[in-house]
Order: structure tokens, then C-alpha cells, then sequence
């Protein structure tokens, strides 16, 4: 039997050290764990895969994405900060996304994301706020057998939003980060 304690993963798209994204992943984590959730982030730059391919799966599953399959499985909900590249989600988020689908040893297919939650949140520097490659996020973790919540957060102008210990300066965005993360705690509470 797991815990009983249900827990949400947190992550971004992108790998990149001073990546706007990991930092409303972080944010979107601890306001998780005040709104009176169970929070893990993780930085996806910590667990390099290859391009996806299924002559390398048939050599055995990376150890990468071994570790990726443990920490998803031991999580009933994702929260994932996607970067839009070319109006797209990231190669990153769909290679991860691809390998972890896979199915191994007694999992099947999409096994590990059935009846999980998700929430999708973006940050961008320009003015749309990823705002393009959000509903390309939502039907791929549908397709997944996710359950997303609607209404994701998208923010702005994300270079200048944040202060320095993380919160963001504008109360109204702040406010929309929580009531997205609320709506993902409530979800998970009433879950059994």
C-alpha cells in the first residue's frame, strides 16, 4: 500500500539554468505546499534522455528515465511549467512525456499517467506568456489519460515578474497561481 499522503510533481520544460519556466515551476511548488498540498520539483536538467527512440528502448530503458518512472509513479498529480518554442511546448517536455508513456516490466502503456491530475502553467519574456503552446500542452496530457484542469495560468513579460524572493509582483497573477494550485489540491483531496 503507498502513502496515503497524495503528492504532486512539479516541473518545467526546459533545462536551461536561469529558465523563467523552472521558476514559476519552483513558486508554483511552495504554493502548493502553503495551499495545504504535498509538492516535489525536480529539475529535468538532472535527468538527461536520449531522443526517444525505440532502438535504444529495445537495448533496455535508460536509466534516466528508469528514475523519472519512480518519482512519477510515487505522484498522483503533475504541475508542469511549459516554455513555448515556435508557438509549440518544448522537445524537452515531449521527449519525457514520450519516454514515460512507454510501457515496461508490468506497466502498460500510459500506465503510469492514468487517472493522475495535471495543471499546466507557462511563463514567457514576450507578451503572449506561452499562451499558444498551452492547448497543445492540455490535449497531449488528455491523450496521456491525464485529467487537466482547465484554465492554466499564462504569464507575461515573465523576465520582470518576479521578485527577489520568487513571489511575483503582481497580486492579480498571483492570485490566479493559487486558485490554479488550490483547484489541484482540492481535486486531489476528493480523490480516493
Amino acid at each position: 500500500m503507498g502513502s496515503s499522503v497524495k503528492r504532486v510533481l512539479v516541473f518545467a520544460g526546459s533545462a536551461r539554468e536561469g529558465s523563467l519556466n523552472k521558476q514559476l515551476a519552483k513558486l508554483a511548488a511552495k504554493r502548493i505546499e502553503v495551499l495545504g498540498g504535498k509538492a516535489t520539483f525536480i529539475d529535468l536538467k538532472d535527468y538527461p534522455c536520449p531522443l526517444f527512440d525505440e532502438d535504444i528502448e529495445a537495448q533496455g530503458m535508460p536509466e534516466n528515465v528508469l528514475k523519472l518512472r519512480e518519482i512519477l509513479a510515487d505522484h498522483q498529480a503533475v504541475m508542469i511549467a511549459s516554455p513555448e518554442y515556435n508557438g509549440f511546448i518544448t522537445p524537452l517536455l515531449k521527449n519525457t512525456l514520450d519516454w514515460l508513456s512507454r510501457p515496461y516490466q508490468d506497466t502498460p502503456g500510459l500506465g503510469l499517467f492514468a487517472g493522475k491530475w495535471a495543471a499546466l502553467v507557462a511563463a514567457s519574456p514576450g507578451g503572449l506568456g506561452g499562451i499558444r503552446a498551452l492547448p497543445l500542452g492540455q490535449q497531449l496530457l488528455a491523450n496521456l489519460g491525464l485529467i487537466v484542469l482547465p484554465q492554466p495560468l499564462s504569464l507575461a513579460k515573465a523576465g520582470s515578474a518576479f521578485n527577489d524572493s520568487g513571489a511575483l509582483h503582481d497580486e492579480t497573477t498571483g492570485q490566479k497561481l493559487d486558485a490554479l494550485c488550490q483547484r489541484l489540491v482540492d481535486s486531489l483531496a476528493a480523490t480516493r
